[in-house]
């Protein structure tokens, strides 16, 4: 065990948290995407919530403002008759963290190109849908 480490952050992701360099990105992934198919490292944190993990990564993780934006969120769908609630709270958590970052809406299929070249994908047992979500790693 180690101090100051969030313990719902699994030893596989600490590791790939710390093999990131800056510009290298992480999906953090709702259950239902296509994590195993798209992601080149995956780690699965299936029983716990996206902002919960979202929460714990930033007390460790910076984020890249020397990039237009320091997180991305997959587009709504035309006609998709839904209202993503969790954005407000990932919203909420990386403002408390990081208040100048900036968000990047990205259709869906541009987000799965963009997830194929993430660094990692974790794969959480979010059930919210569109809790997709992409960090942007920065610098100290």
């Amino acid at each position: 065990m180690l101090k100051k480490i969030p313990t719902i952050l699994s030893p596989e992701l600490v590791k790939i948290l710390m093999e990131m360099g800056h510009g290298d990105e992480l999906v953090i992934s709702d259950a239902n995407f296509p994590a195993e198919r798209i992601g080149q490292r995956v780690v699965r944190a299936d029983g716990h919530t996206a902002p919960d993990l979202l929460k714990a990564i930033l007390e460790l993780f910076p984020l890249d403002f020397y990039a237009d934006y320091q997180y991305a969120l997959m587009e709504v769908v035309e006609g998709d008759e839904v209202d993503p609630v969790i954005w407000q709270e990932y919203a909420n958590i990386i403002k408390n963290e990081e208040p100048n970052a900036q968000v990047k809406h990205i259709e869906r299929f541009d987000f799965y190109e963009q997830s194929k070249q993430a660094f990692a994908v974790l794969q959480t047992g979010e059930t919210a849908l569109y809790g997709n979500i992409i960090l942007k790693k920065g610098v100290i």
